[in-house]
């Protein structure tokens, strides 16, 4: 599936207390794409995710999948989150197979099926039976990953999924990801502060501008798949890697020449 966004701006807040988070941001990304969205702190990248997942309705300009304009959450989208959202109660397992009956899954089999042939997918099917604080950080957003594909989205919605991981995991979990992406179907927006795992992961690195955030720039990411740990340090990959850098830059030293009161109402809230 496809995922455009027209002219969208997102405002918080009314009358002299207003903000804009968003402004004027427009997109397309295609069919099995995978595309990474990075700037500055507070520039609308998450706010523009929650767009596309349904949980935020745009205040000006339209948000479609496939041309049909998206007005709520729907199972064509899969999100994971930062902070994994596990029910600490159930097991691994039992956390994919409450969503899957909750998304429509009926018989119980087929949920039990489901689940563990994800959790195989991602490596955990000896962890189908322990519970979250039983599971390392990684583990714990393997099975995110695992369940929210469970259902089968079309589109997978990642916000800073790996954030809070040490760098080993984080690396490994990026592989993995790009595993099952390679073996899918699956169009990927993903958002990150890390400018070498956007450019590791994607067909395109998408930059936005500070607040109110708008696409700056969209650098095509021409190197090689599949894609391994030494083409970081291979000269290709350093001159996109410096090219993304160079426009993030670019923001951060205009925010620092905003007026002390734009800076503050800049940080005041997190987008």
């Amino acid at each position: 599936m496809s995922i455009t966004l027209e002219n969208v701006g997102v405002r918080f807040g009314g009358g002299t207390n207003a903000v804009w988070a968003v402004q004027d941001a427009s997109l397309t990304i295609e069919r099995n794409q995978f595309v990474s969205i990075v700037g500055t702190s507070g520039c609308g990248k998450s706010t523009l995710l929650s767009v596309v997942g349904g949980l935020l309705a745009p205040t000006e300009g339209t948000a479609s999948v496939d041309g049909v304009p998206i007005r709520k959450p729907g199972l064509d989208r899969g999100m994971v989150f930062q902070n994994y959202s596990l029910f600490p109660w159930l097991t691994a397992q039992q956390n994919i197979e409450f969503v899957l009956k909750e998304t429509g899954t009926t018989r119980a089999a087929e949920r039990t099926d489901r689940a563990r042939e994800m959790l195989s997918a991602v490596g955990l099917m000896d962890f189908a039976d322990k519970f979250p604080s039983e599971l390392s950080g990684g583990m714990r957003q393997r099975v995110a990953i695992a369940r929210s594909l469970s259902y089968r989205p079309s589109i997978l919605l990642m916000d800073e999924p790996f954030g809070a991981l040490d760098a080993l995991t984080r690396g490994l979990m990026q592989e993995l990801l790009v595993t099952i992406w390679e073996q899918s179907d699956l169009t990927v927006l993903f958002i990150t502060h890390d400018i070498a795992e956007a450019v590791f992961l994607s067909d395109r690195v998408l930059v936005m501008t500070n607040r109110p955030g708008r696409i700056k720039a969209d650098i095509p990411i021409d190197l090689p798949r599949p894609r391994t740990e030494g083409l970081i340090r291979s000269p290709e990959f350093g001159v996109l890697e410096e090219q993304v850098l160079d426009h993030i830059k670019a923001e951060s030293r205009a925010a620092e020449h905003l007026a002390p009161t734009d800076a503050r109402a800049r940080f005041s809230s997190v987008v």
